[in-house]
């Protein structure tokens, strides 16, 4: 006795599916490639601006490093 099920799956094309609309998934690629550069670059800017130099005028300068030397 054979036990033959003739079973046929309907598979359904879910059009949430980036797999099957070649635009839509190439505009998510752009995008989210677009974003990550943009974070990257602002993560960058911010972290150069949060550590810049500051200035500081109390710095006690010997005279003999001077540009007109003062020496003894």
């Amino acid at each position: 006795m054979t036990t033959e099920h003739n079973t046929h799956d309907i598979e359904l094309d879910n059009p949430a599916d980036i797999e099957l609309n070649k635009p839509s998934k190439s505009r998510f690629l752009f995008v989210l490639g677009f974003f990550g550069f943009f974070i990257f670059a602002w993560a960058g800017c911010y972290n150069l601006y949060e550590h810049r130099y500051q200035k500081n005028d109390d710095i006690k300068v010997p005279d003999n490093t001077l540009y007109d030397p003062k020496y003894k």
